[in-house]
This record gives C-alpha cells, sequence and structure tokens, in this order.
C-alpha cells in the first residue's frame, strides 16, 4: 500500500494548518490549499495517513466545483502545480507531492456560517429529533426512524467552529449574522444544490443522507468557497443498503471511528495506532465513492 503524505512544507508563507489541509498565501488575491492525508477523529488527528484520502477529497472538491458552475461562482483559479502563478519557486520534487491534492483559489470573505442540508434523519438531527421532536428547531411529523427520509430536505445552519464541533443555529440568528437578503440565498442556494446533488448521486446508488456548503463573497458576489460534497462534509450511503431504523454502511471515516471507539481509547491524545486493515479499509471506502460519484479513477 502507497505510503500516505502527512505534512508537506512549502517556500511559501503558511496562512494555517487545519486537521486536514494545509493553506498558503501564492501571492495577490491567491491562496493554496493543500489536503494532505491527515485523518482526524473525535477532534483529535491520529498519528497515521490514509493513504490517497487527500487527493480523493481534493478531486472530489473540484469535480463539484465544475458540476455547480452554472449554479454559483467558485473561487477555483487553477490545479496544476506547474501552471500556478506564485508557485513559480516551489521545487518540482514539492510540486509533484503536491499534485491532484492542491488547488489555487482566489481569495473570498467567508459568511461566518456552515449551510448545512439535511434530506435523512440521521445524527445529531436524530438525536435532536428524538429529544423534541423537531430538528434545528423545525417541527417534524412523530414516528420518524433512524435513517428515514424527511418529508423535505431541511437548511440546518451552524456557526464555524475554530476548534471543536461547530453549533446548530437558527435561520433567524443567520440573518443576524450575515443580512436578509444574503441569508435568503444562502438558504436558496444550499437547497438548490444539494436537491441537483442527491438526483445525480441516486442515478449511482448512492444516498445524499446531509451535506454542508460554504461560502463567501468576492466582488460583492456569493461564490462557493471550501470542499463540497466530499465524504469529510457529507454523508453517503450506498442506497441499495439503506434500512430504516439501522445505522446505514457509509464512505467516511465511521470506519476509524467504530474501531477507535471498540478500542478503549479515552479520546484525548495521543491516538492509538490504526491497525492497517483499518487503513486499508477506510482508504476503499474513501476510493469507493469517488469512484462511484465521478466514473474517474484514483492513482492506488
Amino acid at each position: 500500500m502507497a505510503e500516505g503524505v502527512l505534512n508537506v512544507e512549502l517556500p511559501l508563507p503558511k496562512v494555517t494548518s487545519g486537521k486536514v489541509r494545509d493553506i498558503y498565501d501564492a501571492g495577490d488575491d491567491r491562496l493554496l490549499l493543500v489536503t494532505t492525508d491527515r485523518l482526524s477523529a473525535f477532534d483529535v488527528v491520529l498519528k497515521q495517513p490514509i493513504p490517497g484520502r487527500g487527493e480523493i477529497l481534493n478531486r472530489m472538491s473540484l469535480f463539484w466545483f465544475g458540476f455547480f458552475r452554472d449554479d454559483v461562482r467558485n473561487v477555483v483559479l487553477g490545479n496544476d502545480p506547474d501552471r500556478m502563478i506564485g508557485l513559480e519557486n516551489v521545487p518540482a520534487e514539492l510540486r509533484e507531492t503536491i499534485r491532484g491534492r492542491s488547488v489555487l483559489m482566489r481569495k473570498a470573505d467567508p459568511f461566518p456560517v456552515e449551510c448545512v442540508v439535511r434530506g435523512w434523519l440521521i445524527g445529531s438531527g436524530f438525536r435532536d429529533y428524538q429529544e423534541t421532536g423537531e430538528v434545528c428547531g423545525i417541527k417534524l411529523p412523530p414516528g420518524l426512524r433512524k435513517a428515514d427520509r424527511l418529508p423535505e430536505p431541511m437548511f440546518t445552519p451552524a456557526t464555524k467552529a475554530k476548534e471543536g464541533h461547530d453549533e446548530n443555529i437558527s435561520y433567524e440568528q443567520v440573518v443576524k449574522l450575515v443580512g436578509a437578503e444574503h441569508a435568503e440565498k444562502l438558504r436558496e442556494l444550499s437547497l438548490e444544490m444539494y436537491a441537483r446533488a442527491v438526483e445525480y448521486a441516486r442515478n449511482r446508488g448512492i444516498v445524499i443522507a446531509d451535506t454542508k456548503f460554504e461560502f463567501g463573497l468576492v466582488d460583492d458576489d456569493i461564490v462557493l468557497i471550501d470542499e463540497v460534497l466530499t465524504p469529510d462534509s457529507s454523508r453517503f450511503w450506498p442506497a441499495d443498503r439503506l434500512v430504516p431504523g439501522e445505522n446505514p454502511p457509509s464512505y467516511d471515516k465511521q470506519i476509524v471511528r467504530d474501531w477507535l471507539e471498540r478500542s478503549g481509547w479515552n479520546k484525548r491524545p495521543p491516538p492509538p495506532d490504526l491497525p492497517e486493515e483499518v487503513i486499508e479499509k477506510t482508504a476503499r471506502a474513501y476510493r469507493d465513492i469517488f469512484e462511484r460519484l465521478t466514473s474517474s479513477t484514483i492513482r492506488r
């Protein structure tokens, strides 16, 4: 199995380093995003990478940026390190390391909200429903089961937390944060894009249970930023294995979470070493969803 990429240090000013992505200043109004193979669980970055994960996340986002280009502008300027403006002094071997896992983007002023859309009842939404009969303050019919499809997709925004988990907020709070006009447009765009993606995925045997979009402003225009419809920002389920009332199998890092839960780890650093079979199974899940949704292959 190929080795993963935990860290890449480029001769560019680093803006920030997150759990998965490193962001560099590429000059003027440009940012370089490099997606590593790092994986976090329970807000702790694990010691071992998932080989190929970063390339899959990056290429999936690029696929969806293209898919939605007629719906909303995006900030992508290029994804070939040899042709990116601002990377002229980056050595060839480093450009090769970030090939497939990097994208040059225009800087945008991000909205301080996560635009979450839910189409199926799962996760924190299901727990909320069990306790209150609502999801993020929105009343739902009684008798819904885990993994049931919702009567209609729901816009359930959240704050963008710098650390830890994001916090669900009401639509009224979004209005206070970004203004009524922008709030309405963000909700409209999110629901329309989710509906398009759900229909596209359905024809490929995949359920998109929920996802989150992020938007910003460039020259007063709303633009799509960050990652789009990846296994890190969405729940993807195989449609033929969906059984209401049960946890569906998913194409994401749930495989790792499940193993960590069984391991007895206290969810504080340092994390335990992952077995090779868990790493391989997780990498395979990411490859499978990428290939099913994009009809492309990924180098192994």
